[in-house]
């Protein structure tokens, strides 16, 4: 059962797809208050209650104990401190003494206190809000509810589930015919090659530079056919420049984002002064979504969104106003409150709320501020490159993940989470997010890894690919002048071949039970908690994950360690993989168990009753053989087991591509 409330005048965010009546009489959970123009959403929390959800987030998969901002926000400082990361998804299930969801649809900052300020509350503070109190029988039940609330997740094409390779710093066609060269020598499978800013020129969107890539078309369509794609990646702004017709069209049909009077707001990102597209805005939004075509006439079919938050650098207002400031400053010796002005003058210039707050947007006529919008930006961006996919060609799938993001984005594309750092924490993040975001709709989703920022080292890699198998999005990225983190450049390429090995051996499972998840409104990665409800021990788990139906997942995640800590919730195969066609099996009954776990190797549990189809590694995709699987089993009678035999490039062929095949003991 679904009810809706509504507080204020909330801003259409279009999240939803079902129309639901607003229901006038406040809702028996909440208590409402106001606080400075907002409404303050509050309710008890029991002593064992915890509060799942919010997608994209810092620290656990039960969100109690902390606060959080859900403002989209630019910031690769990702640690236990944020409160903000690059989505908002504002949708939680608190599980205790009453268990059901609820979804607060604003497009303005919407803050959680869960169990920070008063441990034994919750307490959430939005304003101009469409509130939806979602009740069923389970927790999985619940977020079921919700994803038809919000409509099916986005399902790329097949070879959006190969593993990719990204730097920033692939500046030219030899770079990337380098690391192509180094996969093929090295024997190691790969799907997707990323091109990060520096195909462009000077930095504009839809451009390609003419002596870095003398021909993009021929380069594609080359690695094409070794059964690679290259990847661009595209940003929001756009660089104000005389003669480039992005700029000059956007500029001559008023589709960019403007101040309070209605003249283009200049803000300067990679490119230096930049206009904003106004994505808001249908006209402009497929305007925009219409410039894909530059690249996708040149053979290219996948792209990833980026600085869509809005990021912005500066605007040019604010650093004419900071300089002056500077300049005027007359005694240079500067003591700490001085020189803290002089650095605030320029740290505040990145992404200020001033600036926020002076860009508008024109929706049906009227200029809205960019601040009571802002989480919809990068939403809005996705979609208006997805809705054009579907007018140059329908019925083909293509790759699309975003970095800003808000729940409705799902529908139109996945997501990666951002500028996450070499860092062992940062790994038991990563796992720690897939749930929520899963709740939420983002299905396609994925972290960079072996992290983007800093270093990385040879066993981080291994153990974080190790948990990559799994992930639907498994890419490898790094940001310019960190250590290289191309697999074959390391001492234990073998222990890299097996690793990626095991991907293509899992992967008609892992697209099966990615394809029936979105079909169906499921959830791809689930805690244990969620599957076994009345374990107390499984509640308290947050390292372990059920990766659809058949498959728990225990990864590795600790430095130097040898293996790790596994609790089972109930009588289980344990496969220890070493390549994908190398594997051992043993039953194990519920309880917990230490395991030794090789750095070239994967485990993972196979639930009794169920199987697992299994197929020869591949160099990629299109050469993957599920003609001939094998089959995982922990049954003991005839199991039927939907495998999706679709064509991998086509929507229409989707649902029909789930094929009932029955497995013998």
């Amino acid at each position: 059962m679904i009810k809706k409330y509504r507080y204020g005048s909330p801003f259409p965010t279009e999240a939803t797809v079902q129309e639901y009546p607003v229901t006038p009489a406040p809702d028996a959970y909440f208590t409402q208050s106001e606080k400075d123009g907002a409404a303050v959403f509050r309710y008890p929390l029991g002593k064992e209650d915890a509060v799942f959800g919010l997608g994209e987030q810092v620290r656990g998969i039960n969100k109690r104990g902390w606060i959080y901002e859900n403002y989209n926000a630019d910031d690769p400082n990702i640690n236990e401190a944020r409160v903000s990361l690059y989505g908002a998804h504002n949708f939680i299930v608190v599980n205790g003494r009453k268990t059901f969801g609820v979804f607060f649809d604003s497009a303005d900052k919407v803050t959680f206190d869960i169990g920070y300020t008063d441990p034994d509350e919750l307490a959430v503070t939005a304003k101009n809000v469409d509130v939806y109190i979602i009740e069923a029988e389970s927790i999985l039940a619940i977020v079921h509810e919700f994803r038809m609330l919000i409509g099916q997740s986005y399902i790329p094409p097949k070879w959006a589930f190969g593993y990719g390779q990204s730097r920033w710093g692939y500046k030219n066609e030899a770079d990337i015919r380098t690391v192509f060269e180094g996969f093929r020598k090295n024997d190691f499978p790969i799907d997707m090659i990323y091109m990060d800013i520096d195909y462009m020129l000077d930095y504009k969107d839809f451009t390609v530079h003419p002596e870095r890539f003398p021909d993009l078309s021929k380069l594609a369509a080359d690695l094409k056919a070794e059964g690679v794609y290259l990847v661009p990646i595209i940003d929001a702004a756009v660089k104000v420049q005389e003669g480039y017709s992005v700029c000059e069209e956007g500029l001559a049909n008023g589709y960019f984002c403007t101040d309070s009077e209605g003249k283009p707001y200049v803000v300067a990102v990679w490119p230096g002064e930049s206009l904003l597209p106004d994505v808001l805005n249908p006209e402009a939004r497929n305007w925009f979504g219409s410039q894909y075509k530059a690249l996708l006439d040149q053979g290219i079919e996948g792209f990833w969104n980026d600085m869509n938050e809005p990021a912005i650098f500066y605007s040019t207002g604010r650093l004419a106003e900071a300089l002056d400031y500077i300049a005027s400053i007359e005694d240079r010796n500067l003591d700490t409150h001085a020189f803290n002005k002089v650095s605030y003058a320029i740290n505040s210039l990145q992404n200020s709320p001033e600036d926020y707050a002076a860009l508008h947007h024109n929706v049906d006529g009227k200029r809205i501020s960019h601040a009571e919008v802002h989480n919809l930006y990068g939403y809005n961006m996705t979609r208006g490159a997805a809705e054009y996919f579907e007018q140059y060609c329908p019925d083909r799938r293509y790759l699309l993940f975003s970095r800003a993001s808000y729940i409705g984005a799902h529908r139109y594309g996945g997501i990666w989470t951002g500028d996450n750092s070499s860092w062992w924490t940062h790994l038991r993040h990563n796992i720690a997010q897939m749930p929520g975001m899963d709740m939420c709709g983002f299905l396609y989703a994925g972290a960079d890894l072996g992290g983007h920022c800093y270093n990385t080292t040879e066993d981080l890699l291994l153990r974080w690919l190790a948990f990559g198998v799994f992930t639907p999005l498994m890419r490898n990225h790094a940001t310019n002048g960190s250590r290289e983190q191309e697999p074959y450049l390391f001492k234990e390429k073998r222990a890299f071949k097996n690793i990626l090995g095991m991907r293509y051996a899992l992967l008609p499972y892992l697209y099966s039970e990615f394809v029936k998840a979105a079909l169906r409104g499921e959830m791809l990665f689930k805690p244990l908690c969620f599957e076994y409800p009345d374990d107390k021990r499984a509640k308290t788990v947050e390292d372990q994950l059920f990766v659809g139906n058949s498959i728990m997942i225990a990864p590795v995640c600790e430095q130097n360690a040898a293996g790790r800590y596994v609790y089972l919730p109930a009588r289980m195969k344990m496969i220890r993989m070493r390549a994908g066609d190398r594997y051992t099996e043993r039953v194990l009954e519920k309880g917990e168990y230490y395991i030794e776990v090789a750095l070239n190797e994967i485990i993972f549990f196979v639930r009794e009753g169920t199987v697992v189809p299994l197929a020869k590694p591949a160099p990629n995709v299109a050469s993957l053989d599920e003609t001939h699987l094998t089959w995982l089993k922990f049954i003991d009678a005839p199991t039927v087991y939907e495998l999706a035999t679709d064509d991998g490039f086509t929507r229409s062929g989707i649902a029909e591509g789930l094929v009932e095949v029955t497995v013998e003991p």
